[in-house]
């Protein structure tokens, strides 16, 4: 027996020896997973879709770089300034700055190159003075973007899908009988008519799908996205192609009119008030210096956000916003039963002085006497306005104060 238990102890401690071991082995493998594996995955990840960020050092990640930031916000604070995620989060507005992905400007910018182009070629046939309707070349322009921003370098396909989608939604606004329960489903010419172009769409743009799919391109466009956002979900063959038929179509009907109409907003009031296109202008020019805006030069630019937003709020982007209640609620005393719709008329929110809102001009730009002071200047314009890119007034004041 004392013989047998040395023996015994050694191998016992060998055991423990060899957990241990393991045991340091395994926390050593999942400390390194969780800390540079499973970081670097992710960061690949957000790589292959053209998004970068700072570089991290191991262990520490990017708390050095924070706190750097940090302590030269300190030293260069001021009180001159309201902007307190600079002051509180510098590191984030220096990263925001450095690696925000930004190359849907560019492509906005190649768009309206086409459209400027398009009307110098029309300037120079008229002999240097040329009378242009530009409502359908805003519209061409707007679907253009669209194209670029969605199927990237197809963006050719993308723009008979385009077409296809305009005479969809005029073919469905021309129904007869609208309104009544059941005639959707009914045979007649108009619906045949909308069947089969809806038909050739989601074929168009399965198509454009099934060629991303097989020539493996790693495009940085908003379908990349959805397709992304598809091949990681559970749904079944048949819902994931709806999810990206869907995506498409909203897309493009949400975005192409409201931005062209919206645009057109913006350049007739400009028109209509000197004084702040003359203000617009300069500032453009002071900040771009002849070269082409980037997305950098944009937020820069202070006097054409303000009109942006001010033409915005006398003309929303959206005049009608609805919500259905999903379930009964109480709205403020009043019991809204489920299904309910409420509709908000956003014209009149914008502008009703009994909602504090201004039917005049905001104070900052009431010198200019903007459309809202002389609305019938404005009855031949229609009123589907959307969101606006300041890169498009960028481009386009700068070219015409050349042309006149």
């Amino acid at each position: 027996m004392k013989e047998i238990q040395p023996n015994i102890m050694e191998a016992v401690v060998k055991v423990f020896i060899s957990l241990a071991l393991l045991g340091a082995f395994g926390l050593f493998f999942r400390l390194y997973y969780a800390l540079v594996v499973k970081p670097e995955k992710l960061r690949s990840i957000l790589r292959k879709q053209g998004i970068s960020g700072p570089p991290p050092s191991f262990l520490l990640g990017n708390i050095k770089g924070i706190k750097n930031s940090q302590s030269k916000a300190v030293k260069n604070s001021s009180t001159d300034t309201h902007n307190c995620a600079a002051a509180l989060f510098p590191f984030f507005e220096q990263w925001r700055n450095k690696y925000a992905v930004k190359g849907m400007v560019g492509l906005i910018t190649k768009s309206i190159e086409t459209l400027l182009n398009s009307w110098k070629s029309m300037i120079e046939k008229e002999g240097g003075i040329a009378d242009i309707k530009i409502d359908e070349d805003m519209r061409s322009f707007s679907g253009d973007e669209i194209s670029r921003a969605y199927f990237g370098s197809n963006y050719i396909k993308g723009e008979e899908i385009f077409l296809r989608l305009r005479a969809l939604q005029e073919a469905m606004s021309k129904k007869i009988f609208l309104g009544i329960p059941g005639m959707r489903y009914i045979p007649t010419k108009h619906n045949r008519n909308a069947w089969a172009l809806e038909k050739d769409v989601r074929n168009l743009i399965l198509k454009v799908v099934s060629d991303r799919k097989e020539s493996s391109a790693n495009e940085k466009d908003l379908l990349q996205m959805v397709l992304e956002g598809a091949k990681n979900s559970k749904l079944s063959k048949e819902a994931t192609d709806n999810f990206i038929v869907d995506n498409c179509k909203n897309i493009y009907l949400a975005g192409y009119e409201t931005t062209a109409v919206s645009a057109v907003w913006c350049l007739m009031l400009l028109a209509a008030n000197p004084d702040w296109q003359d203000r617009v202008r300069d500032e453009v020019f002071e900040i771009c210096k002849e070269r082409t805006p980037d997305a950098d030069m944009i937020q820069k630019m202070k006097q054409m956000t303000m009109v942006i937003h001010e033409s915005l709020r006398l003309y929303p982007p959206v005049p009608v916003v609805s919500r259905e209640a999903l379930a009964d609620m109480e709205l403020r005393g009043i019991h809204v039963p489920k299904g309910m719709n409420i509709w908000n008329l956003l014209v009149t929110l914008h502008t009703d002085p009994k909602t504090g809102a201004r039917t005049r001009l905001s104070s900052t730009l009431r010198g200019s006497k903007m459309a809202s002071q002389e609305p019938a200047s404005y009855h031949t314009c229609t009123c589907h306005l959307g969101s606006v890119q300041g890169c498009v007034l960028a481009r386009i004041y700068p070219w015409l104060s050349s042309r006149y």
